[in-house]
This record gives structure tokens, sequence and C-alpha cells, in this order.
């Protein structure tokens, strides 16, 4: 009889580890495709750089008089460029320019220039025409080329709305506030010291200073060719008249007042010079009362609701009727959130327009606004992977079901040109080629992921060819939007502030460019370029041949350099997302070292591997021979010996940054050939790379720490890597060790040799006998029996973490102890070994397994695999979780036959609980973003970075409240867990 039962024990024990095996295969599934690591080839954008064909000597042009129609403010700043620009060069003799407009209304810029080069005849339509001729006419005599060229042409737009950011205007260059380095939020803190925090909250003085800022800002533009501004602000200029948002009283109310008037003139100004505005927003935008009304009207920020808009139309219909000036608003829902938020300052936004019909209730009633007021709303497709509108701005299909169908005339859709964010080696926008909406295209010059501007970079071919290919294939776009300082940190990176401080010249290269191409897509960009050289370094022919040649190759050192091509020219797909082309640099100067972004990066760059080592170097190459070429040019023959010096020191930092990332991917990359491969080369390959990091990131650290205008790297990440890498040998070593002391602890326990070791084996595979075989044991043994897998655990986990991570060690330690705890208090003296027995046993066969795949290359090869190998990873997991949950098994199963079955399984199911919800509670005291970064700053699983831009639980779509959700189910489990455990109409076993 007993023999029956133990072969019905067998066969229902054999039938429930294949049901826990097929558990664990469907979790290897399930993680499977969350993480949906996948890579295709990508096409990149073409456009190949090329200098000038013909480099010139300088033309002088006559000082000329403007005459004609010149009495509006609009034509009055464009003599003054004139004026400004005949006084930054040499002139030669005297003529006059006679401006004729018939109408001082309309945007048509369209003109033509007859007479002799001593006396031009400007005509256009309208005011707008005239004055971009004197514009041009000024750029023409600024780069020396000449007035003759003008003459007999008639010009026009091809792109008639050119947007520009607000540059710098309003913000401080306090070198204090970027020296740390580490500040990497997105406000720009523009008009900081014009705000006040009490009445009247403006700061006449100060504002005046923004104001004359402000003035001279749309001054540059205009001449460069932007005819719209794209203005901070929205929210903090209403009051919601009549809606009861704001109580009577409330100083939100007399701020939006005081803000309003503020900068009223302002927005004046712009429409005076022709330059439209757009107030550019976040949404959904907030303030505390705001989001309490909203809350309290419609029990939630659902913005599904076409109610809930209606609220901030009115706030629009009340801004419009106060400040006619304004033409529209801009409007972005793909970011938000703290890293926009400024301490102090109530207003803020939140991430909740996140699926199609809350796109579409905001649309509709935004654009039925804008119609009746006649303004615009432009509507930025931008997301971040958030919601279900993540993927809009890079997926045709999301596109169409977001915003097909939505073609009011009032609506314009803004997007990138690159499909992702501005990064190199992206394929154009085909998202650009969707909808029947108008379109404009987005660029950026102070390139955010390319050092913020501090290399030489010329975008120019790049432009051209994309615009060519899109213009040809969408009639909708009618514009662009060229940032020229927004995007990325303010304060981290290096202080370039547009028109103000740094060597800012270099993006302007780019604004440039994105102007004079969206009004001509077939002008030559080498030829801007060289424009600008001769503007502001040299109009020298040979000096101007020697940079323009330098400018040409400033794209392959970038490509090179800051990219690793061979990954770059894939398009990844993983968690849902699609991370960008340069995941070694996450984000910005932050070098990572987290084995997610850099084990893909070596399994999607492995067959080429020589080739993308090489790549380093070769970029290092490349600035070296800029360097010298810019650096070989006569100094007399510069316009500024400082601007001379400015463009030698950002190559000199160019070359020491690329030297320090060649060290840096040829390390990273030879490690995870190590771990991937085992093979002594590459382990050595590695050291050597290492020992070649050390020294130029030191270099690099000694030169630049501290220089705000050629700010050094931000290597915390790197070095939390490094030391992990450098960790995994002696983690494999010891994992090996560990490995045999289990395995002889289990073979002892198979030949029965050692009671103890005999007892750990058969409570974890015959739990039911484990009472049996824990009570047999004396004082002694029992020690045994408990330390050994104690310290077996202990001692797996720390070498798993590499003994750096002590948020890993409490939080899952502790689950673990606080699980046996309730068991063995509820248990007490009667079956306290027979428990210690089982999870003991059960956690030696886990710690095997985790042991076995640490011992190849220690951590850093176990999360290799786990990333890079799909079938060794839905093996592990597999087997893991099949362990795992044997654990609470193999304990109910040994408790059943002393406190029956159902006792002993509410037992288990209140332990569980416990240990889920204790540690839970903790988490959410902490609060889980904190909890994540701390562990994952010790693990190095994701990028370090995440958790300093937006947040790893916002990047990851993790809700807040996730320890909450699993204190609840943990408090579940154990109510239910203790009901059933009670001894109500159960009687106790024992074995006969």
């Amino acid at each position: 009889m007993a023999a029956a039962t133990g072969r019905g024990r067998g066969i229902l024990a054999a039938i429930v580890v294949v049901l826990l095996l097929a558990l664990g295969a469907g979790v290897a599934s399930v993680v499977g495709d969350a993480l949906g690591i996948r890579a295709e080839p990508a096409q990149p954008m073409g456009g190949e750089p090329a200098p000038a064909t013909t480099v010139g000597p300088p033309v002088s042009s006559p000082r000329f008089d403007l005459t004609g129609d010149i009495d509006s403010p609009r034509l009055r700043v464009a003599g003054d460029e004139l004026a400004a620009a005949q006084d930054s060069t040499t002139t030669a003799g005297t003529g006059q320019v006679t401006v004729v407009h018939r109408s001082a209304a309309g945007d048509d810029e369209t003109y033509r220039v007859t007479g002799t080069p001593t006396d031009l005849h400007i005509d256009a339509d309208g005011e707008a025409g005239a004055a971009r001729a004197v514009y041009d006419l000024a750029h023409a005599i600024r780069a020396r080329t000449g007035v003759t060229s003008l003459i007999g042409r008639t010009v026009t737009s091809r792109l008639p709305f050119r947007m520009a950011d607000l540059g710098a205007v309003g913000v401080t260059p306090d070198p204090a506030q970027w020296r740390d380095g580490t500040d990497y939020s997105h406000a720009s803190k523009a008009f900081a010291d014009v705000f006040l925090a009490n009445p009247p909250y403006i700061d006449q003085k100060a504002l005046d200073a923004a104001y004359d800022d402000f003035d001279h800002y749309l001054r540059r533009i205009l001449a460069e060719g932007y005819n719209a501004l794209a203005f901070p602000g929205f929210i903090e200029f209403v009051t919601f008249d009549g809606l009861g948002v704001y109580p009577p009283g409330d100083p939100h109310i007399a701020k939006a007042t005081a803000l309003r008037d503020a900068f009223s003139r302002f927005w004046n100004r712009a429409r005076e010079l022709g330059m439209k505005v757009y107030l550019r927003t976040d949404m959904l935008t907030l303030t505390t009362p705001l989001e309490k009304y909203l809350t309290r009207r419609f029990g939630s920020l659902d913005t599904t609701d076409p109610a809930l808009w209606d609220v901030y139309s009115r706030g629009l219909d009340e801004l419009y009727r106060a400040e006619p000036a304004l033409d529209g608003v801009l409007i972005r829902i793909g970011e938000a959130g703290r890293v926009y938020d400024v301490p102090g300052w109530d207003y803020y936004s939140d991430l909740a327009v996140t699926t199609p019909s809350a796109v579409r209730a905001m649309l509709t009633a935004l654009t039925g606004q804008a119609e009746r007021t006649g303004r615009e709303v432009i509507f930025r497709s931008w997301s971040v992977g958030v919601g279900a509108v993540g993927d809009m701005h890079t997926d045709p299909d999301s596109y169409r079901e977001v915003l097909d169908g939505i073609d009011s005339p009032a609506l314009i859709v803004s997007t990138k040109y690159t499909l992702g964010d501005f990064y190199s080696w992206l394929p154009l926008n085909d998202t650009l080629l969707q909808g029947r909406q108008r379109r404009i295209v987005e660029f950026q010059s102070r390139r955010e992921f390319e050092n913020g501007g501090a290399f030489p970079d010329d975008l120019g071919a790049q432009y051209r060819w994309a615009l060519q290919r899109l213009l040809a294939a969408n009639p909708g776009i009618e514009g662009i939007w060229s940032w020229t300082q927004d995007g990325g940190p303010w304060r981290a990176g290096p202080m370039i502030l547009y028109d103000k401080t740094g060597f800012w010249q270099l993006a302007d290269l780019n604004s440039r460019l994105a102007a004079d191409l969206a009004r001509n897509p077939d002008a030559d960009p080498s030829q801007v370029t060289l424009d600008w050289i001769r503007e502001w370094f040299s109009d020298d022919p040979q000096t101007a041949r020697s940079i323009a040649d330098a400018m040409a190759e400033s794209r392959q050192a970038i490509e090179q350099g800051l990219y690793i091509p061979p990954y770059a020219q894939q398009r990844v797909s993983a968690l849902g997302l699609e991370p960008p082309p340069m995941m070694w640099i996450f984000e910005w100067d932050i070098l990572t070292g987290d084995s997610a972004a850099l084990d893909v990066i070596y399994r999607v760059s492995r067959d080429r591997l020589d080739e993308a080592i090489a790549g380093g170097a070769q970029a290092v190459q490349t600035v070296a021979h800029m360097r010298d070429t810019v650096a070989g040019t006569d100094p007399s023959t510069w316009r500024d010996p400082a601007m001379r010096t400015a463009f030698v020191s950002a190559l000199d930092y160019e070359h020491s940054t690329l030297t320090m990332l060649a060290d840096y991917r040829a390390m990273v990359l030879h490690d995870a050939a190590w771990r991937d491969t085992g093979s002594a080369a590459q382990k050595q390959a590695w050291r050597d790379a290492r020992t070649a990091f050390a020294a130029s990131s030191a270099d690099h650290l000694k030169r630049y720490s501290g220089d705000v205008d050629h700010p050094a790297y931000n290597l915390t990440a790197a070095d939390l890597g490094m030391r992990r890498a450098d960790r995994n040998p002696a983690m494999a070593w010891a994992a090996r060790i560990l490995l045999v002391v289990a395995a002889v602890w289990l073979i002892l326990g198979l030949l029965r040799r050692v009671r103890p070791a005999r007892a750990t084996l058969t409570a974890a595979l015959v739990p039911w006998r484990a009472e049996e075989a824990a009570g047999a044991l004396g004082r002694h043994e029992r020690i045994l029996l408990l330390a050994v897998p104690a310290v077996l655990l202990v001692a797996t986990r720390a070498a798993a973490t590499s003994v750096l991570s002590w948020t890993h060690l409490a939080l899952t330690l502790g689950a673990w102890a606080v699980f046996c705890a309730v068991v063995l208090i509820a248990v007490r003296k009667r079956s306290v070994w027979t428990v210690i027995a089982v999870v003991g046993g059960v956690a030696v066969l886990r710690c095997v397994l985790v042991l076995f795949a640490l011992s190849w290359t220690g951590p850093g090869g176990y999360w290799f695999a786990f990333w890079t190998e799909p079938a060794h990873r839905a093996a592990y997991i597999t087997v893991a979780v099949a362990l795992y949950a044997w654990t609470f098994v193999a304990v109910g199963w040994a408790l059943a036959a002393r406190w029956g079955r159902r006792r002993a399984t509410g037992l288990v199911l209140a332990a569980a609980g416990t240990g889920l919800a204790v540690p839970a509670a903790v988490v959410a005291a902490v609060g889980l973003e904190r909890v994540l970064t701390a562990w994952n700053d010790q693990m190095g699983l994701l990028p370090w970075g995440l958790s300093r831009i937006l947040g790893i639980t916002v990047y990851l779509g993790i809700p807040p409240a996730l320890p909450l959700y699993a204190v609840v189910a943990g408090a579940v489990l154990l109510v239910v867990g203790a009901v059933l455990a009670l001894p109500f109409g159960a009687r106790r076993t024992t074995r006969s």
C-alpha cells in the first residue's frame, strides 16, 4: 500500500513538474515577446558632403543708400541689416537701392531686382518680398559674393513658412549653472530673472533687458530667412475667465494677467516685423487649481472627453481676444513631466494624451476653435513610445490611425525629418509622406546628441537631399521649423547659447542651411557654407578653402566617431520601443555602461566586429586631418584671431573626445566578444583596450573637466560598467567554486554519505518525505541543513550581482526571509525543520542553475545570454520559473501530511502574500522610481541615463502605482491563505 502511494505521488509529482515547466515556457515566451529585440537593415539618408568647387576672391560692393517704400518698421529693420552688413566689410564706392512694393499686406516674398550694380531697383508685390530682397542684398554683401548675381532675377521662396524657436532669448549665460554638467533638465529657464514670485510678478528692468534681447534675436533670424516664431507658454497667460477654474483672489489670475501684459509687446513687435508667433505648449498643460477643476468636473483627466478640451478652447478664445498678434498654438503630446518643470513654478504638464481617440478629441476641439478665430494649430507628431500613439512619429499606419480624417484647414502637422530623433544614420521619415494635412518639417541646428553643437557638423547635403525627396512626394509640405537652440538638456553639455556665448556659429550654419534650402531646395549647400565661412572667419580664398574642406569632412567624423555604424545602420526594436542608433552614448554626453545596450550593439555588429571597432580610429584620423587643415591657415587672414582659436579648440576637443570614445568602443566590444566566445585573444584585447581607455579618459577629464565651453563627457555610467566588467572573471571563478560546493553537497546526499545533504536532496525532490528526512537529524546536523543552503544562496546572489547591488540582495533575500518567517511562525515547532529542509533543498537546486549560468564568464555572460541569445534565455527562464514555483508546491506538499492539504495550501498562500506585500510596501514607501534607479545603477542592466531623463517608469510605461498593486495582491493572498489555514472542520493528520 505504501509503495502504491509512493508511486502515485511520484506520478503526480511528475505531472506537476511538467505543468511547472510549461508555466516556465509560457513565461519565457512572454518575456521574449516583451523584450522584442530584433534588428533589420535601415536605409540611411543620402547627401554626400563636398566643399565648394570654386572659391573665388572676395567681391566688394558699393555702399548703398536705401530709398523708396521703406518707411514701415519691417523695411526699416531690413535697412538696419543692410547698413550693418556694409559696416562689417569693405565697400567700393557708393550706390543706391530703390524699393517699390504695392501692398503692405500678404506673405508673398517674391521680388525682382533690376538696374545696374550701383543703381538697384527692387520691385515686389508686397512688403514681405521687398524686405526679403533687402535681406538678400545684405547677405550678398556680408558674404562678399557681389550683387551682380541678383540683377535680372525673379526670386521667390519654395516654402513660404519658416519657423524658428526662441533661441536663447531671456536665458542668462551663467557658467556656474553649466559647470557641474549634470543638470539634464530640459527647461530653458528663459526669463527666469523677469519673473517674480509675488506681485507685481514682473521685474520691469529685467523685462526691458529681455525685450532688447528678443528684438536683437528677431533681427538675426529675419535676416537668415525665418518668418515665424515658436514662443514657449500658454497656460501661464490664461485666466479661464468665467469658468471658475481659479477662485476670486487666486494668484494665478493676477499672474496670468501680468505675464500677458508683459509679453504683449514682444508678440506685437514680432508681428510688426512680419514674424508670425505660435505659443508652444505641451498637452496636457496644467496648474494645480486647473487639474483639480478638471478632475472635479469630469471625474478624471479624461482626454477623450470633448468637454475637457472645451475648457482649453475657451482659454484660447480669451487669449486671442486679448492678444491679436498671436497666430496660433503649437502642441506636443509626446513628452512631458518633471524634466521640463521649473521648481517653484506651478505650471506643469502631464503625459495624458496617449490614445488615438484622445488625440482626435483634442484636435477636433482645438482646430474648431482655430477656424472660428482665424488662427492655426500646429500639432507635433513627435512621441517617445508613450501610450498607444507612441509610434505615430515613425509608423505610417499609426499616423493614419491617429490623424486620418482630421483635415481642418487650420491644422498643420509638424514632424522631424528623421525617422526618430535628431540622430545620424536614420532613414528619412516616411510619415511625412502620409495624410492630407498641411505639413512642416523639423530640423535641429545645435544637434543635441552630437555634443550640442560643440563639434563642426555641416548638415547641408543631408538637408537638401531630404527636402528634395519630401517635396517631390508630398505637395502638402509648406514649411520648416528649425531649432536654432532648443532640444535636450540646457545645462548639461557645452554652454553654447545662440548669438550669446560659446562657439554658437557652428550650429548657426545649420540654421542658415535650413532656411536657404527651404527657400530654394536646389541651392548648393556648399555655397551656403562658403558664404558662412566668409562672413565669420575669412574671405581669403586659401583660408576659406581650407575651412570648407574641413567642414566637408565633419559629417564623416561625427558619423564614425559618435556612432558604431554596423549597429547604427540597423533599425532596432526592444521593449516595444525603437532605441536610437547611438545607444552606447545614452543620451547626450552620458557614455553608457549597461549590459542591455552594449550587448545588443555587439550582437547586431558581431558579423562586422572589426569594422565596428575600426570606425573609431578612422574618426580620430579624420578629426586630426580637419584640425591640421584649419590650424595650418595663415592667422593674419582671419577676421578675428579669437574665431581661429575657437575653431582649433573645438577640433582639439573633438579629437580628445573621439579618441576616448574609440578606446571605449574597442573595450566594450572586445569584452562582449570574450563573453560571447570565451576567446582568450578577445579577453586580452579587452584588457589592452581597457588600459587605453583608462589613459585617454583620464586625459580627457584632466583637460576638460570644468570647461563649460568644452565639457568633459559624463563617465559615471561607463565607470560603473567597467567595475562590473572587471569583476566578471573573478565572479566566474567564484561561481565555479560555489557550483562545485553545491554539486558535492548534492552528490553526498545522493550517495547517502551525509545525512543533512541527504535530507536536502530528499526534501527538494520528494517533499512528502521531507518531515521524515529532517526529523531524523540531530542538532548539529540540522545546523548544516540550514547553513549550507543559506550560505550558498547568499553567496550565489552576491556573485550574480558582482557584490555590487545591495538593493537586489535586500529585495530578493528579504522577500524569501519574510516568506520563511511567516511559515515558520505559523507551524511553530511542529514542522520548522521540514520547511527549512524543503526551502533549502529547492534553493540549492536554484543556485545550481544560476551558478551554471554564471560559471562561463560571470554575470556579464549571464546577462549577455539574456539579452542576445533567445534560445538560452528561454531555456533558462523555463527551468528557473519551474524551480521558483516548485518551492511553493514543495512546501505545501511537505506540510500537507501533518496539516492537511487545505491548511497547508493556506499557509503557503499566506506566506507568499506576505512575502510579496512587505517588500512591495517598502518599495512604495521609498518610491518605485527611486528604487528602480538604485537597483539599475547597481546592476547596470538598462541605460543609467534613463532615470536622469524621463525616468525609468515613464520611459518603459511602468505604472508608478505598481508597488501598491503588489501590496493589494499580496494582501489578498494573505487573507485567502489565512482563511484556508484556519483549523475549522479539519483534523490534523499524522503519518501511519
